[in-house]
């Protein structure tokens, strides 16, 4: 199987892989990547953690696995840019920085494997994690506890003043959620680095994963008209305006297809 058959697979499994998905995903912009060696050595981070945390229930050990991370040097990729690094997870392992998600990717694995109970939150902006039950949600890179003031001021400085705070952002989310978050997060990030064929392969996996919307389906419309693959683009604009709803943006959509036709017959 492929890389990409490897992480579908992982996400569709009755108890999903989410940790070796996010690997097969790596696996699928590296091929020197090998997802079950690196399942096997985490064993080793497992037990420096375990070695560090203080004798509590597992429903308490959630934040001092988090800081106990941060203690052995795992923290938020301050790069700027941001490079793709950031968000593969089999680099962020080896230079212990990455993007938020990557390393609460890292300890909800380590969670598992200790039986602490941790959940991903897929927060607008910034990737959190939170303890079923608890009245706060956790920072993943250091193990801050955010209340709803804490958690509203991390939506304005990521969204904007217009952002409201809703119940639905605090909410646990599923392997697949993230896994899609994670493809977007490298797609942004391929582009970025003017890596077109590696964005289309996170953009396509997007599309296989999440439910068909207007913005992902432009992002690889955008990616091919880069690569100068009109039909592929066409293809994604035409599906976009099938599912835009917005009348200003279908107009902008319907001249660009006119504009792609135009010049296609041209060529």
């Amino acid at each position: 199987m492929s890389a990409r058959d490897h992480c579908l697979a992982c996400l569709n499994s009755e108890q999903p892989a989410l940790f070796e998905a996010a690997l097969w995903v790596a696996a699928e912009h590296d091929p020197t990547v090998q997802p079950k060696q690196l399942l096997h050595e985490l064993d080793g981070l497992k037990h420096q953690v375990d070695s560090g945390l203080p004798s509590l229930p597992p429903q308490e050990l959630a934040q001092p696995l988090l800081r106990r991370l941060n203690d052995l040097d795992f923290h938020e990729d301050d790069d700027s840019p941001v490079r793709p690094q950031a968000a593969l997870l089999h680099t962020v392992l080896q230079r212990r920085r990455g993007q938020p998600l990557s390393i609460a990717l890292i300890a909800m694995e380590l969670a598992r494997r200790l039986n602490i109970p941790l959940q991903g939150v897929n927060f607008p902006g910034y990737f959190l994690l939170r303890v079923p039950g608890a009245d706060h949600l956790l920072d993943p890179c250091g193990g801050r506890r955010l209340y709803t003031r804490d958690c509203r001021e991390l939506l304005l400085r990521y969204i904007g003043p217009q952002a409201q705070l809703g119940a639905e952002h605090m909410q646990a989310c599923d392997a697949r959620s993230m896994i899609v978050r994670l493809s977007r997060n490298l797609r942004h990030l391929h582009l970025q680095d003017e890596n077109y064929l590696y964005a289309l392969k996170d953009a396509e996996r997007v599309l296989q994963l999440a439910t068909p919307n207007v913005a992902d389906h432009l992002a690889r419309a955008d990616l091919y008209q880069r690569v100068d693959c009109p039909q592929a683009e066409r293809f994604d604009l035409q599906r976009a305006l099938l599912l835009c709803d917005d009348p200003a943006l279908r107009v902008r959509l319907a001249d660009r297809l006119r504009q792609l036709t135009a010049a296609t017959a041209l060529h």
